[in-house]
């Protein structure tokens, strides 16, 4: 009987042990064996043997210098498990506006037998294997480890810095992005951003340079899709797709799409002045792209947590162009004080994401803007960016 080893005790690897009865977890986190309720044994990662080991498969945010990776001998990803199953695979990828574009599709699709999961949180392993179309939100880690699985479409949004100390460069995290469409076949097709149009790959190839681009590209009228923004370029690479599977661009359907909260979520405090929640910017792109989007406006921004070893250099030279204050938060807090001060930006370091808050209502006028928008991960202080949007969210009602 296969030897099966599963990395990590999460999500992903304990849907995919239902597939295994005497699959083998370990993980980082444990400091003493113990048998789950399913009868799987959990075990520390010291005691991996790769020698007794047939199969690995890792958890996708387990980077590849984790000892476990190091010492595993046979590694697949949970792609690959499933990469010759029946359905059409739609993949989605792209450092900002993946997990919209990936929800705005399945709300187009789902009438033709279509379901969602990957990186959006439903594994491969507990997807419906019957569903006519997988779209799949899929990240750079699991392309990482992905080696035989290619979708049959590809979008790919914009690729800007993110993930480096995982990746170890930017040139590596570019590599996993791009890595499937070189083995993508005759037939697929592949939508990217226009720097990648001298890419090598059998599938057709579709390239665009912005918005404008796409709409031309596919025919769709701009006017009539609501979406503005960071989130057009979302809601027309889903009507790209469509376009392109059943050869119709549905202007209502998209519209009654509604975003999830925690993307430049507006709202407004008990003395009537705007608050934005845009904590799910966990890198410096998408931090920009919510500061263009209130550009006319005076910003009290909100920024920092874990940047991940991003160079910030970047996002401070976009600061130049606006008329903003920053109140700095996080593990990077110091850093980034240290930045602003280089660049003459005006800052105040906080305490913390409260203390910010609590700064920003003394000075914030009525037309002015109070954006969270950290460009920064939040597992430094918070068990989510969500958790940390909420506990933003929480302290300015109690203004």
């Amino acid at each position: 009987m296969q030897k099966v080893s599963l990395f990590g005790y999460g999500g992903t690897t304990r849907s995919l042990a239902k597939l295994f009865t005497n699959a083998v977890f370990y993980d980082d986190k444990c400091n003493k064996p113990f048998t789950d309720e399913n009868g799987f044994k959990v075990l520390p990662s010291s005691e991996f043997n790769e020698n007794y080991s047939d199969l690995e498969i890792p958890s996708p945010g387990i980077p590849p210098f984790n000892p476990l990776i190091k010492k595993a001998k046979n590694i697949q990803s949970e792609y690959d498990l499933f990469a010759d199953s029946k359905p059409l695979k739609i993949w989605i990828s792209g450092t900002n506006g993946k997990t919209t574009t990936t929800q705005m599709m399945q709300h187009l699709l789902k009438e033709n037998g279509s379901v969602a999961g990957g990186n959006i949180g439903t594994p491969l392993a507990d997807l419906d294997k019957d569903s006519k179309i997988w779209i799949l939100e899929t990240s750079s880690f699991t392309m990482h480890y992905t080696n035989k699985a290619t979708p049959n479409i590809y979008v790919l949004l914009p690729i800007r810095p993110d993930h480096l100390s995982w990746h170890g460069s930017m040139e590596e995290y570019e590599e996993a992005k791009l890595k499937p469409i070189r083995s993508m076949n005759e037939g697929e097709v592949a939508i990217v951003p226009k720097k990648y149009s001298d890419l090598k790959t059998s599938a057709h190839l579709i390239t665009y340079e912005d918005e404008n681009d796409l709409a031309g590209l596919f025919g769709i009228d701009t006017e009539k899709v609501k979406f503005k923004g960071a989130f057009l370029a979302d809601a027309l690479l889903a009507m790209a797709v469509d376009k392109i599977l059943f050869d119709r661009i549905d202007y209502e359907k998209i519209n009654s799409f509604e975003l999830d909260p925690h993307r430049q979520e507006e709202f407004r405090d008990s003395k009537g002045r705007l608050w934005v929640n845009d904590t799910k910017a966990t890198n410096i792109d998408a931090t920009i792209a919510a500061l263009n989007r209130y550009k006319d406006s005076y910003i009290h921004l909100i920024v920092g947590g874990d940047d991940k070893g991003v160079d910030l250099s970047e996002l401070f030279d976009a600061l130049k162009n606006y008329n903003v204050k920053i109140y700095n938060i996080g593990s990077n807090k110091d850093r980034l004080s240290i930045l602003a001060e280089k660049y003459n930006v005006d800052f105040v370091k906080c305490k913390n994401l409260i203390d910010a808050v609590e700064k920003i209502d003394l000075d914030l006028k009525d037309n002015q803007v109070a954006l969270l928008s950290p460009a920064a991960a939040s597992l430094d202080e918070y068990t989510s960016y969500a958790h940390r949007g909420n506990e933003f969210k929480d302290s300015v009602a109690k203004i």
